[in-house]
């Protein structure tokens, strides 16, 4: 049976479960150092000890950074399984649906900590929370993404297809960040009295609105209608060292990683920079999230237009510089001569750029990189290539909440606040360096 190309309907299907799988794991990265380890005019209580390890490193950047660490094995494990599945209906969707059901549990129980008190028991009950989550969504996240290769056929698809992957994370991206303007009406509407109380329902809300989201390119693609794509046979090992020979991956790849890590700093420490930095209250942070993110939409045509007039690589390195310099607009927060609302709007305007450019066209450059690999391999690994990035995007989320969570070390309090001006220097390094790096890529003509 010929392939079809995949209709819009489907396409929005498809957009789905990254909104999905978006909004659960941008909860983590906006919720979870905030919850956690609270400032002191947020009304919560601290969950985890402010204890030093090796003088440097706190108890919460280290329970984020062994979340992630299993998924240096588990990642290839998945895409490796994916890659070789000969399963009637397909190598991809078949193992994404038995993911949704523990991710969504997991993400509501990393909220749910065993005692309402600084305790080294939340610190265990979270690190063992945060693996089990990991693991569950990557064995969605991994054949997800490699679907985008398979099932658009041409470069112009793919960016289409990234497009509408990309809105459907932004919109993530925004319902992650309503966190607590949604724990507000909990608290009107059902007198809600504690706040930590309010947010877990809210959490729990929200999980399962995602479950429910990943479900529908279950439910509504035939993945073999519209992907001709073959089991591999390459062993696992062969199939990771095969990706890292291709050297326009390298450059992709680090690039991608220090992004992923300056976005997560951004992210991470969004609440604190609304209410402490500028003292406004938190439900501001997801209006201001919000904003960004809705003109961040407005870029897409031009995104779109400009991939095929300028080039995929002038469009990145573009947006590279210009989030290095919000980094350097983050460290002056408080301190600029604008009203506090006037220096967040300026902050975010410049970002959506940067949010639209590195949204879109990432995922659209792999995907040419992993079939152009296929075609002159012969083997159907783009799991694997997908695989690989994605280990290096939750390094790099995890690097970034881990340096967020160590820098408050110095200060993340009103008066105190020296230690979150500290992530606008590393955010600004980590931009520089992608940008680098970017710049040694080879763009196909």
């Amino acid at each position: 049976m010929p392939i079809k190309e995949l209709p819009l309907r489907k396409e929005f299907a498809y957009a789905a479960g990254m909104m999905g799988w978006g909004t659960m794991t941008n909860i983590i990265i906006v919720m979870l150092p905030y919850f956690y380890l609270p400032p002191t005019n947020s009304g919560l209580t601290p969950l985890v000890p402010q204890l030093l390890v090796f003088g440097a490193f706190n108890i919460l950047s280290l329970i984020a950074a062994s979340g992630r660490l299993f998924d240096a094995f588990y990642d290839p494990f998945i895409a490796s399984i994916s890659d070789g599945s000969e399963n009637p209906d397909g190598r991809r969707i078949p193992i994404m649906r038995y993911a949704i059901l523990p991710a969504v549990i997991f993400c509501g129980l990393i909220f749910h900590p065993l005692q309402k008190a600084e305790t080294t028991a939340n610190a265990w009950w979270l690190t063992l929370m945060l693996i089990c989550f990991f693991m569950s969504v990557t064995t969605y996240i991994i054949p997800y993404n490699a679907l985008l290769a398979e099932m658009a056929h041409t470069t112009e698809k793919k960016v289409k297809l990234s497009t509408f992957q990309q809105v459907g994370f932004v919109m993530g991206m925004i319902m992650s960040a309503l966190t607590n303007n949604f724990a507000d009406l909990i608290q009107e509407i059902f007198h809600v009295q504690e706040r930590m109380e309010a947010l877990q329902y809210t959490i729990y809300g929200l999980s399962i609105f995602s479950g429910i989201a990943m479900a529908l390119p279950v439910l509504f693609i035939k993945e073999k209608n519209y992907s001709e794509g073959r089991p591999t046979h390459i062993a696992l090992l062969p199939a990771i060292k095969s990706t890292f020979r291709n050297t326009n991956f390298k450059y992709y790849l680090i690039s991608d990683f220090s992004y992923y890590t300056a976005l997560s700093i951004i992210s991470s420490g969004l609440l604190y920079f609304v209410t402490v930095l500028l003292k406004l209250p938190e439900s501001n942070g997801g209006m201001f999230m919000g904003i960004m993110v809705m003109l961040s939409l407005l870029f897409y045509p031009f995104i779109n237009y400009g991939a095929k007039r300028f080039g995929r690589k002038a469009l990145v390195m573009s947006a590279f510089g210009v989030l290095s310099l919000i980094f350097v607009t983050i460290y002056s927060l408080g301190h600029l001569p604008f009203q506090p609302r006037v220096q967040m709007f300026i902050l975010v305007t410049f970002a959506s750029f940067p949010l639209a450019a590195l949204g879109i066209l990432p995922n659209a450059i792999l995907a040419d990189i992993a079939q152009k690999d296929t075609e002159e391999t012969g083997e159907n690994h783009e799991g694997m290539f997908f695989a690989v990035k994605y280990l290096f995007v939750k390094l790099g989320q995890t690097l970034g909440i881990a340096i967020f969570a160590m820098l408050t070390i110095y200060g993340k309090d009103p008066g105190n606040d020296f230690g979150l001006r500290l992530n606008g220097v590393v955010g600004f390094v980590l931009c520089i360096f992608a940008l680098l790096f970017f710049s040694r890529f080879k763009e196909e003509q």
